[in-house]
This record gives structure tokens, sequence and C-alpha cells, in this order.
């Protein structure tokens, strides 16, 4: 499922999670799937539970997954959970390469075709 790399810079805890939110996004983990508890992540991964604690937290307060309790952690439908808090802030955090690209040179006709591409790979 996930698989860690220690060569990263980033923190055990945020490689799982981004790991788990790509498998949301990219659908290999669809809405009320369940996840692996704590506690099986633990073990399948070899690390502090406490660190898979943390990812899941992060998880949960973005509205990516939901916990029912004595059940375990579940995917949430993210696309009508979302608040425009969460779309906002991604918004901001691409502005700044979007401005690069358009200081390389890129042209916009560009962006909206990778945006177009990125659209119609969901829609196969």
């Amino acid at each position: 499922m996930i698989q860690l790399d220690l060569g990263d810079h980033r923190p055990l805890y945020e490689q799982i999670r981004d790991k788990l939110k790509e498998m949301i996004i990219e659908g290999l983990l669809l809405e009320n799937d369940r996840i692996p508890s704590v506690r099986e992540m633990a073990q399948t991964l070899a690390i502090n539970p406490n660190t898979i604690q943390k990812a899941y937290r992060e998880l949960e307060g973005e509205g990516y997954i939901y916990s029912v309790k004595a059940k375990g952690f579940f995917v949430s439908d993210i696309k009508h959970t979302t608040s425009n808090g969460k779309i906002a802030e991604i918004k901001e955090e691409i502005k700044p390469y979007l401005k690069e690209l358009k200081f390389l040179g890129v042209k916009k006709e560009s962006i909206c075709r990778l945006v177009e591409k990125i659209y119609e790979e969901d829609e196969i």
C-alpha cells in the first residue's frame, strides 16, 4: 500500500499523509473505503503508531478521511465536504508556480492545455 522513502527529507507522517491523499485523489481509495487502523499501518510500516496518528489527524482535518468510533478510518466524500477555504488555500499555493511559468515564457495556452489534460484524465 504505502512505501516510505527513508532518504526523503520530509518527516514520515508527511510522507504517509501525502501518499494516502494521492491514493484518494487518484481514485485508488474510494469514498467510504476503510483505511488501515493506526495499529495496522504502524505494524505494516514498522514505525511508531504516533506517527500514523499524526498523519491521520491531518488528513481528517483536511477532510480527506473521517473516523467512526470503534470502526476505524474511512475515505470522505471530499468533493462534497470540501470547504471553500481549502479551495482558496490550494489556489494560493499554485499562484507562485503559475507566475514562474509566465516569467519563464510559458504561454497561457500551454498552461490551459495542461489543465485540460488533467481534467480529461479524470474523465476516462
